[in-house]
């Protein structure tokens, strides 16, 4: 199927020239691309886009609306059955839509992503797994760059544009996935990631709290339906943390051995910390010896 492309810019200056040329660089052309300008005001972002523009690239430009509403005009402003959506700062990999828009040739599927190539202040491959609206209650399972069905899309009555400081990208997924389905992922780091600390997923995290208060008051019924098993999830990522806390503080001496918590396997992994930290090291075998 055809593939259209929506890469939405906010004041990004070359990094959008940079999303666009990857798309352009694909292995697998897409049908269209528009570019989605949310009001930005940097004059140097302004002469990007102006020269993308002048280059044959669509551009439009609306107020300052957030990039929900970004993504959702720029889907109404293209015709293909499938969409990518691309942040402006990120970009994909030249196998990117060959690998993952034949995903979603499975009718079950109503978006696909893939991992994550984390670059800028940070690197490294981050590994979504995508699934079912099971998968995605406790967690956000895919990128927000991520090819979507236009149907699915559009039965979910799109990004809801009142979301403006994070989390627009889940609340899509959890409404495409109400009615069945799941989201794809292709096992291979195709998305590249930029990293900064000023980026908006990481601003997002300092209201974590009361963004995934608002995920779950929007879908109580979903929540309430799979009560036992967001619970147990959310207890399994708990274990799973504190797991890797206790790993890294057993190995680490120099590491402060905070006071335990109770109730949630706290005081148990303080206790095998300290054992780890008293007993003595291992013999090493004396290889002349033997």
């Amino acid at each position: 199927m055809e593939v259209a492309v929506v890469v939405t810019a906010h004041d990004q200056r070359e990094q959008v020239a940079e999303a666009v040329a990857s798309v352009r660089a694909q292995t697998a052309p897409c049908a269209e691309l528009v570019v989605v300008d949310d009001g930005s005001t940097d004059a140097a972002s302004l002469a990007v886009l102006d020269r993308l523009r002048a280059d044959g690239v669509r551009v439009l430009r609306q107020d300052n609306a957030g990039v929900g509403a970004a993504r959702n005009a720029g889907i109404a402003a293209t015709q293909a059955p499938l969409v990518l959506v691309l942040d402006g700062d990120d970009r994909v990999a030249p196998p990117f839509l060959a690998r993952v828009a034949p995903l979603l040739a499975d009718p079950d599927v109503v978006a696909a992503s893939s991992w994550l190539a984390l670059f800028g202040v940070a690197s490294g491959v981050v590994r979504p797994d995508g699934g079912t609206l099971v998968d995605f209650l406790h967690r956000n399972a895919c990128p927000g760059s991520a090819v979507l069905r236009r149907a699915a899309w559009d039965r979910a009555g799109g990004y809801d544009e009142a979301m403006r400081s994070g989390f627009e990208d889940w609340d899509l997924y959890l409404g495409m996935l109400a009615g069945g389905g799941r989201v794809a992922i292709a096992p291979e780091p195709l998305l590249g990631y930029r990293t900064a600390p000023a980026s908006a997923n990481v601003r997002s995290m300092t209201r974590r709290l009361a963004l995934f208060r608002g995920i779950v008051d929007k879908h109580r019924a979903a929540y309430v339906a799979h009560l036992a098993d967001v619970l147990v999830a959310q207890e399994a990522t708990a274990v799973r943390r504190l797991g890797d806390w206790e790993s890294l503080v057993a190995a680490d001496p120099a590491l402060p051995l905070v006071e335990p918590t109770f109730g949630d396997g706290g005081m148990a992994a303080h206790v095998r910390v300290a054992t780890a930290r008293e007993a003595p090291a291992e013999r090493v075998p004396d290889a002349s010896s033997e």
